[in-house]
């Protein structure tokens, strides 16, 4: 059941819009960290550069930017923030952030999950859940992949922007 009361935003796409509630109650500093971010305009013109069925869609990288340099999928905002595991499993729709093998180092980049994921419950920082778009969610983890993870998208999903939603909205 949706939270009325709990922070919004919504990921504008080129497939189109995902609708997120935000956790503060459980990942307070991923939030403030991710919708500050958003309303820096941080995440326009980034795109899902990992895409793997059933289980996630991986974006938020400033690496995927037009013209940006780096490998898609090691870039970040110059720094990192601490993790937030809590007891939020990672079930379809849930978005959490992604890292490197330092539990410490997001920074940036999250995924949504596509699947159940729950080997990642309590060692990644589930901070939303999709509220509204799940065709889009699907429309985008059936994008053809290829790569040595198969995880390479055969078409880019651009994000326009990342709107952070005033409360209750």
């Amino acid at each position: 059941m949706p939270n009325e009361t709990a922070p919004r935003v919504v990921i504008r796409t080129t497939a189109g819009d995902l609708t997120l509630e935000l956790w503060p109650d459980v990942a307070p500093r991923t939030v403030e960290n991710f919708t500050k971010l958003a309303k820096e305009g941080f995440y326009s013109g980034t795109a899902f550069h990992r895409i793997i069925k059933g289980f996630m869609i991986q974006g938020g990288c400033p690496h995927t930017k037009a013209g940006a340099k780096g490998m898609p999928g090691t870039g970040g905002p110059g720094y990192q923030i601490k993790a937030e595991f809590n007891d939020r499993p990672h079930v379809r729709g849930v978005i959490s952030m992604a890292r490197s093998a330092n539990p410490d180092s997001a920074g940036c980049q999250f995924f949504i999950c596509h699947g159940d994921a729950r080997f990642l419950d309590r060692q990644y920082t589930a901070f939303g859940k999709l509220v509204g778009g799940d065709e889009v969610l699907e429309k985008i983890a059936s994008i053809p992949c290829s790569g040595p993870e198969r995880s390479s998208p055969s078409e880019r999903v651009e994000i326009k922007s990342v709107e952070v939603l005033p409360a209750g909205k």
